[in-house]
């Protein structure tokens, strides 16, 4: 789940740069996203009503631990039943990569979506439908050794894997220049991608981003039986549900449970344990040094009551950037995409048109 990333990569700063901040008014506010989402750009505003649905097992894809069908957000059992892996070729062997592809392909450059820190493409359970139908043609890609990956034969999980496998997944499928989402940890994960290969990023979205964290420490020297002690520690539910009730404003004891449940769903397959020490004592990402050389035209996203990443980082990141704009998500915290997917969407549609305009 993204919150973990607050366990290993928050890094505070005293560090107080002035920057212009717009303040984006989300349509709602409140805990879990409503039935009824509310999307447009200016005048023009489109209401979605979903009505409620149901998807029975046979649906979800055989790959999936079987927990999946104990999900009750709609939105979620949706968007898992969407799930499919794709073969990857990359140093480290041939691995059957998940990820949710696009409905349709368009002219227009593609919006890929990662997700945070020991998390999954079901982050985007309500955004990826509200991009889809404003025409943009959406990926949520899970980042190697994450998400639901076929990882049996255990490849190396650390940053440079990491880098080469989303490479050749976008230079086999995706093939163009792409807009590139990055929530939380992602956002390292984005920046580390578009500095060394910018050919393939036209611009960069980067949502809470932790980006300040000199790796995972002193994580990465831990002895392997402390390190897969910590991994079981983070399995846990009841860190799980703690870790969702810091990140989520206001979330209904119901709710938090179902979410944790979604954020937890990939720590059943039998190689997680082992992908995420790996991860850890490779050392993390650390990109303090990359900042400066990211050359594409950047959204920084933030929610307003983050309580997992100072929002002084936000704005450092901001005067750090050759080339951004800052937006704040008001009565939100560390995950916006999924507290207030449709001013997110909205603010990725307008970002990507901003130029048109």
């Amino acid at each position: 789940m993204a919150t973990h990333s607050s366990s290993l990569y928050v890094c505070m700063s005293s560090r107080k740069p002035n920057a212009t901040m717009l303040t984006v008014l989300s349509a709602r506010t409140g805990g879990a996203p409503p039935p009824t989402l509310f999307f447009g750009i200016g005048s023009k505003r489109k209401c979605w009503s979903f009505k409620p649905f149901r998807i029975w097992a046979g649906e979800f894809p055989d790959f999936l631990p079987k927990q999946v069908e104990n999900i009750k957000d709609p939105f979620a059992r949706k968007l898992a039943s969407r799930i499919e892996r794709l073969p990857v070729n990359f140093s480290k062997g041939c691995v059957m990569s998940s990820c949710v592809k696009p409905k349709e392909q368009t002219e227009a450059n593609p919006v890929v979506l990662l997700h945070g820190f020991d998390s999954t493409c079901l982050e985007w359970r309500y955004a990826l439908p509200l991009l889809e139908e404003a025409g943009l043609e959406t990926w949520a890609v899970d980042i190697l050794g994450w998400g639901f990956s076929d990882l049996e034969r255990l490849p190396s999980c650390d940053v440079a894997s990491k880098r080469d496998h989303l490479y050749q997944l976008w230079s086999t499928y995706i093939k163009r220049p792409m807009v590139l989402v990055g929530p939380s940890l992602g956002s390292a994960v984005a920046i580390d991608f578009s500095v060394n290969y910018p050919e393939a990023v036209d611009r960069l979205v980067l949502i809470d981003a932790c980006v300040y964290a000199e790796g995972t420490g002193s994580l990465a020297t831990l002895p392997k039986a402390l390190a897969y002690a910590g991994v079981y520690l983070l399995k846990s539910i009841p860190l799980r549900l703690y870790a969702t009730s810091l990140t989520f404003n206001g979330l209904p004891l119901n709710t938090c449970i179902d979410w944790t449940n979604i954020g937890r769903l990939h720590c059943l397959l039998p190689w997680w344990e082992d992908t995420t020490v790996n991860f850890m004592i490779s050392g993390g990402y650390n990109v303090i040094d990359q900042i400066q050389h990211v050359k594409q035209k950047t959204l920084i996203i933030w929610g307003e009551d983050d309580q997992i990443i100072d929002y002084k980082l936000a704005v450092r990141l901001h005067c750090e950037l050759p080339n951004a704009i800052i937006c704040q998500v008001p009565k939100c915290g560390h995950i916006p995409h999924v507290e207030k997917p449709d001013a997110v969407s909205r603010l990725i549609l307008e970002f990507i048109h901003s130029d048109q305009s």
